[in-house]
């Protein structure tokens, strides 16, 4: 692909954030246990960097049982990830795709059966699989416009995948730091939004160590909602939402209402527009911090390193 074509699709894929819509990595891991069927799971196009016929793996010493390896990929050496393992499935049709993906800082490889499509879907269209069973998910993606026959997708929590393979490397908090208090008005609080569990956990000790009060919340819509409650509540009381709410800290992926809608929907609200966003976000790079910025957000970080967030939100309350 030619540079000029690829940021011609990076700007597509950007323009589709802008919208609330995105395009969805579809693939099987083969037959789900207990079922035999071959479920379709999915991953934001966005954190994928390349798709790949299996390469050569370098079995490494002591790795985790999940962990199949090394592969060098164009002079890097990316550890490769047994998705079906870790998810139960059975690949009768064998591992023969690897899917180099970057998250949270971090660049992964994770082995699948097989790469099917990429679709175009609205963030309302992914419902929030918490309290399912599935503890791996964080979302069902709808596929088609018919919600009683639709196609379903499992989106996984690849937050909670990388933490579970690579503790040591997806801590929130390094304990041999002390962390620098963060001041916010009193009675007030950080309104937070993050779908995967692991994340909302890794802020919630992040925010802990800050010594900060926060309200946490599951999705971008529950935020948006939760926002109003406390207008209402501010209203009441002869106060200002700035009172309740001194910044918000949102992810940009998360079922019904995605960080994007969020932030535009506070920033184009008269009632909300002088409350600070922050998102905080597993989706790295250049475009989409430029996208923050077009969406009105005052500052992007990074996940997941407790020390920048706090520097990000003391500079951003101190503007």
């Amino acid at each position: 692909m030619s540079k000029t074509s690829a940021m011609r699709d990076i700007d597509e894929r950007t323009n589709l954030a802008g919208n609330s819509m995105f395009e969805l990595l579809l693939f099987r891991l083969g037959e789900a246990p207990g079922t035999q069927k071959r479920e379709l799971f999915g991953i934001n196009v966005f954190k994928v960097r390349e798709i790949m016929v299996m390469p050569e793996i370098t079995a490494m010493v002591n790795a985790p049982p999940s962990v199949m390896g090394v592969a060098n990929i164009r002079g890097q050496m990316i550890p490769v990830v047994n998705l079906p393992l870790i998810t139960g499935c059975n690949p009768t049709k064998g591992l023969g795709i690897l899917l180099v993906t970057e998250f949270a800082r971090t660049t992964q490889a994770f082995a699948v059966e097989e790469v099917n499509e990429i679709v175009r879907l609205e963030w309302k269209q992914v419902l929030s699989a918490e309290g399912t069973g599935g503890g791996l998910v964080t979302s069902i993606a709808r596929l088609d416009g018919n919600a009683e026959t639709t196609r379903l997708a499992q989106v996984l929590d690849v937050e909670q995948i990388l933490r579970d393979v690579f503790p040591e490397q997806h801590k929130a908090i390094d304990e041999s730091v002390t962390m620098p208090k963060v001041s916010i008005p009193p009675g007030s609080v950080i309104l937070a939004a993050d779908d995967s569990a692991v994340a909302r956990m890794m802020i919630e000790q992040g925010l802990q160590a800050m010594d900060v009060k926060y309200i946490m919340t599951k999705t971008g819509k529950e935020a948006w909602e939760r926002l109003q409650t406390l207008n209402a509540e501010a209203t009441a009381a002869g106060k200002s939402i700035r009172d309740k709410v001194a910044l918000v800290l949102t992810d940009l992926e998360m079922p019904e209402m995605d960080g994007f809608t969020l932030t535009k929907n506070i920033k184009q609200d008269a009632r909300f527009s002088g409350i600070p966003v922050i998102i905080h976000s597993s989706l790295t790079g250049t475009t989409n911090e430029g996208h923050v910025k077009s969406v009105g957000a005052d500052a992007y970080v990074a996940k997941f390193v407790a020390e920048e967030l706090g520097a990000t939100i003391r500079s951003v309350l101190h503007r």
